[in-house]
């Protein structure tokens, strides 16, 4: 997910898409001790989708305290 679309969603989105990233970087942790996983780079994909999430987040959080 690009930082061009995460501006464009609205804070309550961001917040329920970044619930679903961390469920999936669980699930994808877990399958990936089980057994490797077709494309370990998943794991950092997720990883990096997560930070971009939060930092968007603080962002707007930082902005709102400003004004």
């Amino acid at each position: 997910m690009k930082v061009s679309e995460i501006k464009e969603m609205a804070n309550n989105e961001i917040v329920e898409r970044l619930q679903i990233e961390k469920e999936n970087l669980v699930r994808l942790r877990l399958n990936h001790a089980v057994s490797p996983l077709e494309n370990p780079n998943k794991l950092k994909e997720t990883k990096a989708t997560i930070a971009r999430l939060n930092t968007i987040l603080r962002e707007r959080e930082l902005n709102e305290n400003q004004k």
